[in-house]
């Protein structure tokens, strides 16, 4: 792929590295290198996963899936499934002698509803 032999050309030259001494690092002759970045050859995948980790970027990037080199970041949002057993939860956590409690407890509730996890 195209995207590849541009971004794997882009990460070495970014550290100023010769082709040779990347091939040195990884394993391989400085011919493989050259094939790869001129989009003559396809990287093995533990090349492409040496990249990544060697250069501090994603397979995401490298692939071309975005142009973030921390990758594409997903926002994990689990849903609870029983709101019923959080509520417990809720109700457990206070003590029903304090003066806060009703406070922090709405507090924690709209928290938890916001996020999606009650209703």
């Amino acid at each position: 792929m195209k995207i590849i032999s541009q971004r794997l050309r882009e990460l070495r030259e970014g550290v100023r590295l010769s082709q040779h001494k990347l091939g040195e690092l990884i394993g391989v002759t400085q011919t493989s290198i050259n094939r790869y970045e001129t989009d003559k050859a396809d990287p093995p995948p533990e090349t492409l996963i040496w990249y990544a980790d060697y250069f501090d970027v994603s397979l995401d990037y490298i692939t071309g899936r975005t142009d973030k080199p921390q990758g594409k970041l997903y926002k994990y949002q689990p849903k609870f499934r029983d709101n019923s057993e959080m509520k417990s939860f809720v109700d457990m956590c206070f003590d029903p002698k304090s003066p806060m409690n009703d406070r922090l407890k709405q507090t924690l509730l709209e928290m938890l509803s916001e996020s999606g996890g009650a209703k």
